[in-house]
């Protein structure tokens, strides 16, 4: 009897150790399994939201110099940049094709024209098609802008502009405040479509251009 009880607490002894070793594994591996499910839930996830192609600064790169995108410093030689670039220095506010003769006036407070010549498309920026000859409305993203009323400059001349005699029947534009080169001797003061409708005291005809081509300039 004792040899079977004996024989029996063994048994039961070796059976206990194996649960216990059976439980002390079991936790673990669950845990590992756990992990890799929450691990492939949350890649799962993430690869399941649409991956968005790396897009530009907006209002820059679509098309070469378009409306409301920005241009470097210069006239001659310039770049098209972010405009949050530090070296952004004007934006557009009109964009057209062809030569500034023969395409539509740019808007009235223009600072000044960039001239595009026409490119091939190996040269394009964004390589999707050449770039045409064109011209681009500026305006300065900070002041002076002389194509404001009385600036003195721009590409038109419009009402509120002063004007000087140049010799040969011309004109020029220059700052109505007299800290220009030239000092003021007239100033455009209405935009009519007939001389005839201008003002009595008008002592000075001036070509602006548009619907309202003359300028009704008087003495300063």
């Amino acid at each position: 009897m004792r040899g079977r009880s004996a024989v029996g607490v063994a048994c039961a002894l070796l059976m206990l150790l194996t649960a216990l070793l059976s439980g002390c594994q079991s936790p673990s591996g669950a845990a590992d399994e756990a992990a890799e499910g929450r691990l492939g839930e949350t890649e799962t996830e993430s690869t399941s939201e649409p991956r968005l192609p790396p897009t530009r600064p907006a209002g820059y790169g679509a098309v070469f110099l378009g409306v409301d995108e920005c241009s470097s410093f210069g006239t001659t030689s310039f770049t098209e940049v972010p405009c949050t670039s530090e070296r952004a220095a004007a934006r557009v506010v009109a964009r057209h094709d062809g030569k500034v003769g023969e395409g539509p006036l740019c808007p009235a407070t223009t600072d000044f024209v960039l001239h595009i010549s026409e490119q091939s498309r190996t040269s394009d920026e964004d390589g999707d098609g050449a770039v045409p000859q064109g011209y681009a409305c500026m305006r300065n993203l900070t002041p002076p802008h002389p194509g404001d009323p009385g600036g003195g400059g721009g590409p038109r001349t419009i009402v509120g502009d002063c004007v000087y005699g140049s010799g040969d029947g011309q004109v020029r534009e220059t700052p109505c405040d007299g800290e220009g080169k030239e000092q003021p001797q007239y100033k455009v003061t209405k935009a009519v479509d007939k001389r005839a409708k201008c003002p009595v005291s008008t002592a000075l005809y001036v070509q602006l251009g548009g619907e309202k081509a003359v300028g009704c300039a008087r003495p300063v």
